[in-house]
């Protein structure tokens, strides 16, 4: 973890964002009293698109039929 005054962290702003983007943790002081800490955030996984199956396959009509009595019984009255 390293600490950095606002001065120094204006003035060397990409080096300190370079450490942060390397996993490492900043806080900004201002005249030596902690105020900000600067924390790398999770790496965003991009949405995966629709039609990248690697095989063909197709939905039966029978998947949209309702389901039984008993199995709505349970989602609408769980236990």
């Amino acid at each position: 973890m390293l600490t950095a005054n606002v001065y120094d962290f204006k003035t060397k702003l990409s080096y300190y964002l370079d450490l942060v983007a390397k996993g490492k943790t900043v806080i900004i002081s201002k005249r030596n009293v902690p105020i900000a800490e600067i924390t790398p955030i999770k790496k965003i996984v991009p949405k995966r698109k629709l039609g990248q199956a690697e095989v063909k396959f197709e939905v039966p009509d029978s998947f949209f039929d309702p389901l039984p009595k008993k199995i709505l019984e349970g989602f609408n009255n769980p236990k």
